[in-house]
């Protein structure tokens, strides 16, 4: 892709690898540059670096925003831990990542904020996702609700101790995010999405000698890489959908270094250290109970000076920290500039070898010619069972979802009632409605095996229901019952039951004349590879194969069409 004239968003542009990013793009002439930063002090340093260093720059060039983007606007300043004190907040917080995404979701969240502000052409993700959600550390979670569970506390702080556990769970926040990030790229046109994500343990193995805690390796540290690798494979299949933004990943597996050498206060979480004024003789002796906390605290003086090399998201290190991790055999280390070049050489379509996605598409055993040509013979050994035990195999609702079932049902009783699709689109839609409703009224079998199943029938009245003893759609949950009016049985229609109403006999006819006017109009002599469902593939519409039907109508009504093979 071309840079030049493209608006950039990139997150984490504070970060070490976000600042090298950043310069190495600004040289291709992006029309605009947005950079992010989790706080305000961070993104507003660098906007104001970029302004003085490109000050030939118009005053709008650079933007700067800042927040949370795991979480909500209205949240996105505020600390996790604050926000899980608040129970009202907290639940809030849960409702985002554990509810079905919805309209109220999707709009509040700071991510899709900000991608409706600026629209951008390329985002640039170089946020350490995966630190940012293992590090709230749902082992820490779990102990201090095990604790209240099995101790003399109240049911109030049991429920909060609860809701904390779940506000940290991971995998629902990394999923929510995804979908958050997808729609966003979807609705504002964003063309290329570059990823720069982490192994979680530079490169290292199991065997990681730097690890959390006094396990090797830590479960918070392996948590990290576990979340890194659900990140690859949802971007893996969001690189697989159509109509959405390119989708790359570069994945540094080494310690990432550095932004500056210096002498200066040593600061861990962006507060000092400081010195604590103890005295040799004030040993303790090793026996009884050995606690976190002294009852006296000793004074704290002047902070902690020193000599260090400070690596970004990484931390401070000492001279004999960073020989050690860097070491040849230990993590070793890749420059940020580096990164950015191989990004920038991503993004404007070359080939560095380093995206992942790429690599996992090549690395991947794909469709392929036998199982194509076995597919074929197994459809017509079905076939020739249905006709040697006298029955059809219609749906058994163990695929998923209920719509397969639902339409396949819907396809089949319109082929038993007119047999062509040529029959079938010349059929008047309330006479459709009636006969498929006398066939399930006077076919025992055929309206048993569909309820039996799952699958309900919505009576052409719109206001009554056939079913069986279980149904699919809706799903209840922890509900065991759900308002009924007229959107929630349009919702549940659509979803999985079989509609004999006379506005679902209309879409009908309206998608099988698509479907026919699309096999039409391919030219009788273009005999060329390039169509697959033609006449022939739909035997010239005198036969229906009621599962193509269903697969033509995922590939243009639901958007489900595979996009690599």
């Amino acid at each position: 892709m071309d840079i030049k004239d493209k608006t950039i968003l990139i997150l984490g542009g504070w970060g070490l690898v976000g600042k090298a990013i950043s310069r190495k793009l600004i040289p291709e002439n992006p029309k605009k540059v947005i950079i992010t930063s989790l706080k305000k002090e961070e993104a507003l340093e660098e906007l104001d670096y970029l302004r003085k260093t490109y000050p030939d720059k118009p005053a709008d060039y650079f933007e700067a925003r800042w927040g949370n983007v795991l979480l909500r606007k209205e949240f996105k300043d505020e600390d996790r831990t604050s926000l899980l004190k608040d129970p009202i907040k907290r639940k809030i917080m849960i409702q985002d990542v554990m509810e079905e995404l919805n309209d109220e979701i999707l709009q509040s969240a700071f991510l899709y904020d900000l991608l409706r502000e600026y629209k951008p052409d390329i985002l640039i993700d170089c946020i350490n996702t995966a630190t940012g959600i293992a590090y709230q550390n749902i082992f820490s979670a779990y102990k201090s609700l095990t604790k209240v569970m099995y101790g003399d506390y109240s049911r109030e702080e049991l429920v909060e101790e609860a809701e904390k556990l779940l506000a940290v769970i991971y995998i629902p926040q990394l999923i929510r995010h995804i979908q958050i990030m997808y729609n966003a790229m979807h609705d504002f046109e964003t063309k290329l999405y570059l990823k720069i994500g982490t192994s979680g343990t530079g490169g290292m193995g199991l065997n990681i000698p730097y690890t959390h805690s006094e396990e090797k390796p830590s479960r918070v540290l392996l948590s990290k890489s576990a979340v890194a690798g659900a990140h690859t494979l949802l971007l893996f299949l969001m690189a697989r959908t159509p109509d959405t933004a390119i989708t790359k990943e570069i994945k540094p597996a080494a310690a990432i270094a550095w932004k500056k050498i210096a002498f200066d206060t040593i600061k861990k979480g962006g507060k000092e250290i400081l010195l604590n004024d103890v005295p040799f003789d004030a040993v303790i002796p090793l026996e009884g109970k050995l606690k976190s906390e002294i009852e006296n605290r000793f004074r704290e003086s002047e902070p902690l000076k020193s000599v260090f090399i400070d690596t970004g998201e990484n931390g401070i290190f000492s001279r004999g920290e960073f020989e050690a991790i860097t070491a040849q055999k230990q993590m070793e280390f890749v420059t940020p500039e580096e990164i950015a070049a191989d990004a920038v050489f991503e993004i404007k379509g070359g080939n560095t070898g380093h995206d992942v996605i790429n690599a996992l598409d090549n690395a991947n055993t794909h469709p392929t010619y036998r199982a194509g040509y076995m597919q074929h013979l197994a459809v017509e050994k079905l076939k020739a069972l249905e006709r040697y035990h006298n029955t059809d195999s219609i749906a058994f609702e163990m695929l998923g979802p209920p719509r397969l079932s639902k339409l396949l049902f819907e396809i089949y009783f319109l082929k038993k009632l007119y047999g062509t699709m040529k029959d079938i689109v010349k059929a008047d839609p309330e006479k459709m409605s009636r006969d498929m409703k006398n066939l399930l009224r006077s076919n025992d079998s055929l309206r048993n095996q569909v309820l039996s199943i799952g699958i309900p029938v919505l009576m052409d009245d719109g206001k009554s229901l056939l079913r069986g003893n279980s149904m699919k759609i809706p799903p209840f949950g922890t509900e065991k019952e759900l308002d009924i009016n007229d959107a929630n049985i349009d919702k549940w229609a659509h979803a999985g039951w079989v509609d004999l109403r006379v506005e679902n006999m209309k879409l009908w006819l309206t998608r099988l004349n698509d479907l026919m006017a699309e096999a039409n109009a391919i030219p009788e002599d273009d005999t060329s590879s390039l169509h697959v469902r033609t006449r022939q593939y739909w035997n010239y519409f005198n036969e229906i194969d009621i599962g193509r039907v269903v697969s033509w109508i995922f590939i243009h009504e639901e958007k489900g069409p595979r996009m690599k093979d």
